[in-house]
């Protein structure tokens, strides 16, 4: 998984997500489809990719992804889209990547949708050509950008909660011990040093004790 933006389009390992087919014998929607693909793939490694595999959006598609660990999912769709993308979503809820989706489908009104569920690009009746590249790239700066704002979010919640558990240990000092708060602070910090750990975890203990002495 792409951890920063320093990685070179040639080290970028894409894999291709399309429709099911519904048989052997394909009907013409699906000819077109599997030409689109082909077009895609060749536009992607003209670009510089490393398209590592195209896969069946099904069921099975979270199993494939987490053997392959590509660096961004290319998904490429008609009016099947929307239901690919489903399983897309579902595939990378638990370890977030890229999506790019480049679709036949003239409807814009799923792209707001779309962009919601955590596709980084959504080319509405785009056929792949020179401007790919672009295409990727600022999928790539996009979704660097949203992971980097999304880890800022955790840890200013974290040590929002992490306060919270340091002023109600503080509290409990204050109350039980008549301690000053910044005496009670300076307790909690001195603790923390002499056992190695973080202030919020010694409160934490200091709290559990306190709730399992009643």
């Amino acid at each position: 998984m792409i951890t920063g933006m320093s990685i070179e389009s040639q080290k970028l390992r894409l894999v291709i997500v399309l429709p099911v087919t519904s048989s052997s014998d394909l009907d013409a929607a699906e000819v077109a489809e599997v030409e689109r693909t082909r077009i895609l793939r060749i536009a992607l490694l003209q670009a510089g990719y490393n398209v590592v595999a195209t896969l069946p959006g099904d069921r099975f598609l979270p199993v494939r992804l987490a053997q392959i660990q590509p660096d961004m999912i290319v998904v490429d769709a008609e009016s099947q889209g929307r239901d690919i993308l489903e399983h897309v979503v579902m595939a990378t809820r638990d370890e977030r990547r890229p999506i790019v989706m480049f679709s036949d489908d003239e409807d814009t009104s799923y792209v707001r949708k779309a962009i919601a569920a955590g596709v980084s690009a959504y080319v509405v009746a785009g056929t792949p050509n020179a401007h790919t590249k672009p295409v990727i790239d600022v999928a790539m700066a996009r979704f660097g950008h949203e992971e980097k704002l999304r880890s800022e979010l955790a840890d200013a919640r974290n040590q929002l909660e992490e306060r919270k558990v340091i002023d109600r240990a503080k509290g409990l000092l204050m109350t039980r011990q008549g301690l000053s708060e910044p005496d009670a602070y300076a307790k909690l910090r001195k603790a923390a040093m002499d056992k190695g750990i973080k202030l919020a975890e010694v409160s934490q203990r200091l709290i559990d004790a306190a709730d399992l002495l009643g």
